[in-house]
């Protein structure tokens, strides 16, 4: 691809880099900006700077946040005796446009994949291990995607809290093999957490 400008291939080289943007793509992003009000682009970047710069990690859940705990964490309504696992924060949002769990969230940030390099210590499980000793949660459920490593982790999960007193579930498998939560429609994916099932049945399907 020939640029007239090293500028505008400085500005699609980087737009490119962002996941699921190709060249093509990235080229025609930056030409609608260079369109827009110079305002537009200014309020553009500084909402990025903010975000890389001011962005928080919730302490209670590892969820994506503006303040020390996040707004659902900081709810008195929610339950905190049910928490849900998942992957990130778009597992989050995805099971809150459903409006079907009352709960808590524990986010892992990841999965485990030997493959790529991803093992226990790189996510957030030593956390949510101590959280079920502190006794104050009943219910563990499990909503990681149907793929061998959401699998494996689960179940790597149920291991480290077998040991306690507390009930594991998993969302039923209304969730397609390989799907990932936040592609299920919402009717899908609330009727699989609500409908969920004990996480010892999955383990022996």
């Amino acid at each position: 691809m020939d640029f007239s400008s090293k500028l505008l291939e400085n500005a699609v080289n980087e737009v490119s880099r962002l996941p699921g943007i190709g060249k093509r793509t990235a080229l025609r992003l930056v030409l609608h900006l260079l369109k827009q009000p110079s305002d537009n682009t200014k309020f553009l970047t500084e909402a990025l700077l903010h975000l890389r710069n001011d962005v928080k990690t919730c302490e209670k859940c590892h969820n994506i946040s503006d303040t020390v705990l996040c707004d659902i964490c900081n709810n008195p309504k929610r339950n905190s005796e049910i928490v849900c696992v998942v992957e990130d924060i778009r597992d989050v949002m995805a099971i809150e446009s459903t409006s079907q769990f009352n709960g808590l969230y524990h986010v892992l940030g990841g999965k485990i994949s030997p493959i790529e390099g991803i093992g226990p210590q790189n996510l957030q499980i030593d956390s949510l291990v101590r959280k079920v000793d502190e006794g104050e949660v009943k219910e563990l459920i499990f909503a990681l995607s149907s793929t061998m490593e959401g699998d494996t982790t689960n179940f790597y999960i149920f291991k480290q809290i077998e040991k306690f007193e507390i009930k594991t579930s998993t969302i039923a498998r209304g969730i397609s093999v390989g799907d990932e939560l936040e592609y299920a429609d919402e009717v899908t994916l609330g009727r699989s957490i609500v409908n969920r099932i004990p996480f010892e049945q999955s383990i022996s399907r």
